[in-house]
């Protein structure tokens, strides 16, 4: 069932570059400040699947298909139909999140972990950004405009996720210019030069390699293994971060700490990374909930309703970056919290 398609209103809110005033600063200071409340969900001894945890989470708050396969991600893999399960690493952790349809709730399981196994928990909370209440912004959005009301019932718990930005970074650095099968493709084969974690449903699994050992790799070898000019930017994207002082992994979690024109144009300045690779990183990595990724389908969406102007022009980086301001501008006096990047699934579901 399809929902229906609907225009955002032009005229309901003047369009206008986004400028952020020292009390929308506040609240996105205070929204990524946020800390990951400790797991404290009591033991079921009436839980018919041993070894499997319910998460403090309803599926209303995370949808697995609305979260995991739609691009955020390629480290996680669907390894259950029934019931619905996907897999994968949470730093040196692998989990699997199952759906269960009686009693209606979400579940984890830790297969292994090269780390204390407590720290699992809080390490998936945060991994899903559980410190967001999602159920109470889409109210607040739903009473702004009664589209949302309509399109969540289809959309709702798609997350937006709290991935470790090295890992994030390099495999957004893979997704320029390419394709879901060959980007799955190559962020498996940077993945298996970490550690392996486990082996589950057919796929295996490892934990994220460090800087120091995407070092190891040549630019040749990640041509030969299909990346083609990718290759070069993660070699030097590599070299530039290890010359961080501090290291370059302190330097991206860094950037959490700041506004989202800053970190955009310091991820900017990492060999292959534009606009809309910097605007993914920011949002599913450093906290920036309310940047805007352009893509083809949001540029779409974006000249349509809210800079008709644009309409046939060519996407470049000044003109997707007014797309975002604008998206950012609408979406701003719908909820006191800036969470602008977390509505796009929205507008893109309009697409589709």
């Amino acid at each position: 069932m399809t929902p229906p398609v609907e225009a955002l209103s032009p005229a309901s809110t003047a369009v206008a570059t986004a400028t952020a005033t020292a009390g929308t600063r506040k609240r996105r200071r205070s929204l990524r400040s946020n800390t990951t409340p400790p797991l404290q969900t009591p033991i079921n001894n009436s839980n018919p699947n041993p070894g499997w945890t319910p998460l403090p989470l309803f599926p209303g708050d995370l949808s697995l298909p609305l979260t995991f396969p739609t691009g955020q991600t390629f480290l996680w893999k669907q390894t259950s139909a029934s019931p619905l399960r996907f897999t994968g690493p949470v730093g040196p952790h692998l989990i699997s999140l199952s759906t269960t349809p009686n009693p209606n709730e979400l579940s984890y399981l830790l297969h292994s972990s090269h780390s204390l196994p407590h720290l699992a928990a809080s390490s998936l909370l945060s991994f899903l950004n559980y410190s967001i209440d999602l159920s109470r912004i889409w109210e607040e959005f739903s009473a702004v405009d009664p589209r949302f009301s309509r399109l969540l019932v289809y959309l709702r718990g798609a997350r937006v996720l709290r991935q470790d930005p090295v890992e994030c970074l390099f495999q957004f650095l893979c997704s320029s210019n390419n394709n879901i099968a060959r980007i799955t493709k190559m962020v498996d084969y940077l993945a298996s030069l970490g550690r392996k974690l486990g082996s589950v449903g057919g796929y295996d699994f490892y934990e994220f390699p460090s800087l120091e050992c995407l070092a190891e790799v040549s630019e040749e070898e990640l041509r030969a293994a299909g990346f083609g000019y990718r290759a070069k930017y993660i070699v030097k994207a590599v070299e530039v971060l290890q010359s961080k002082p501090g290291g370059g992994a302190a330097w991206l979690e860094s950037l959490r700490e700041l506004d989202l024109q800053d970190v955009i144009d310091a991820l900017c300045t990492l060999p292959g990374v534009g606009g809309k690779v910097a605007a993914c990183v920011a949002l599913f990595s450093l906290d920036q909930h309310h940047a805007v990724p352009v893509d083809t389908h949001v540029w779409q969406i974006g000249t349509r309703d809210l800079l008709p102007e644009l309409a046939g022009a060519k996407m470049s980086p000044k003109l997707c970056s007014r797309v975002a301001d604008a998206f950012e501008s609408v979406l701003l006096h719908m909820s006191d919290d800036c969470i602008q990047g977390w509505v796009m699934p929205f507008f893109i579901h309009e697409l589709m």
